[in-house]
């Protein structure tokens, strides 16, 4: 008898709204530095940075180029009339006070803002400065945090509640023999066991293990404990050049207790206000005489990589674009983005590595050496493949 084939492992499925166009949203209580940071990071003065309460409401949107050495390298080689860098989606979200679940402030407003981004940067504030009042009378990170934490757990809590209730009343005259009725039934049990971790585990949705049926239902609820985050600590210039604040290591405690693996990115708004007013080369000298670089890409890419995004991409003379999509994504969905032709009438894609390009020096040394592959529509893409697609008429 020939040997058993090994049973092919599930694909884990991933949290959140399927798609490419995702936004990450910066979120904070008042006063941390949140408009401030927006401006500085997407070069503009849309964020409005006061020294007030809710003087954000409305939120800002723009669109960040995301630093990658490749595109950098692959617009030197083909020389393009046009450059397009792949982009992250950022979303200035107005404070959240104690009470925002229950309404306080302009409560539930702001939780519909989180609701409606993909990833969160949850921004705190590390720096004494009198002249910029803190909504809950002095600074207090870990505070801040859990407030945040608590606040979006509680708008979670109540949310699911709800879904609950419904499909209870909806599943009690069910009964268990239509597959129909059989999927109705796990899903309200997916629903309870969601329901268990928010308030008997005090966990956030995406610290729990889920399986991909339940990552369906997770999904579907668009709960936003289930959100990336990626905590930002708002430090003085001081602190940040020296590496060195009474809070980071208490920051640093509360994630590895709370939420484990989270990121952690300490960083200066002052500092980055400073060199946003300065030329590339200058910014460059100020960067060695202060001992500090920008952390601006380095919180790109953090977001970036948070949302599972990935980019390809295509090389001609007439332009170099990197495409963002989501880890994961099939060949012909991956062409999709470009238009939905081709993912309608997909053919094929003609695929190299990044790394083979840059080992060869060109896409004619690159088939020479067998490393221009022809994909079909189960591939699955990589980050960094330069591809070029092929569709039906």
């Amino acid at each position: 008898m020939p040997p058993k084939k090994a049973p092919v492992q599930e694909k884990k499925a991933l949290l959140g709204r399927p798609g490419n166009n995702l936004k990450i949203g910066i979120v904070g209580v008042p006063n941390v530095g949140k408009s401030s940071f927006f401006n500085v990071l997407s070069e503009t003065d849309l964020g409005k940075a006061a020294n007030f309460p809710y003087a954000t409401i409305n939120p800002e949107e723009a669109r960040i180029p995301v630093p990658d050495e490749r595109f950098e390298w692959l617009c030197s080689v083909y020389k393009p009339a046009s450059k397009v860098p792949a982009h992250l989606t950022c979303i200035d979200i107005a404070g959240l006070t104690a009470g925002a679940s229950t309404g306080a402030g302009l409560g539930n407003a702001f939780l519909s803002h989180v609701r409606a981004v993909d990833g969160i940067f949850q921004m705190v504030r590390a720096f004494d400065d009198a002249e910029v009042i803190h909504v809950e009378g002095d600074v207090d990170p870990i505070r801040d945090i859990e407030i945040i934490s608590t606040e979006l757990r509680l708008k979670d809590i109540e949310w699911v509640e709800k879904h609950l209730e419904n499909l209870k009343k909806a599943n009690r005259s069910l009964n268990n023999t239509s597959l129909a009725d059989k999927a109705k039934k796990q899903e309200q049990a997916t629903v309870e066991k969601i329901y268990k971790v928010l308030t008997e585990e005090n966990k956030d949705v995406r610290k729990a293990e889920w399986n991909n049926k339940e990552i369906d239902v997770v999904n579907s609820l668009q709960l936003l404990t289930a959100k990336p985050v990626i905590y930002l600590v708002n430090l003085s210039e001081k602190d940040y050049v020296r590496k060195k604040n009474k809070w980071l290591p208490k920051i640093k405690g509360w994630i590895d207790e709370h939420n484990p693996g989270d990121l952690l990115i300490p960083f200066s708004v002052a500092l980055e206000e400073r060199l946003a007013q300065l030329g590339p080369e200058e910014k460059k000298e100020e960067e060695a005489n202060v001992g500090a670089q920008s952390a601006l890409p380095k919180i790109t890419q953090a977001g970036y990589n948070g949302l599972d995004l990935i980019r390809y991409f295509t090389c001609g003379p007439d332009e170099v674009r990197a495409w963002t999509i989501r880890r994961g994504t099939k060949a012909p969905q991956a062409a999709g983005v470009i238009h939905s032709d081709f993912e309608n009438k997909f053919v094929c894609g003609e695929i190299m590595a990044y790394e083979d390009l840059k080992e060869h020096g060109s896409e004619v040394a690159v088939k020479a050496a067998g490393k221009l592959r022809q994909q079909g529509k189960p591939y699955e893409m990589i980050d960094g493949d330069i591809a070029y697609w092929k569709a039906g008429a």
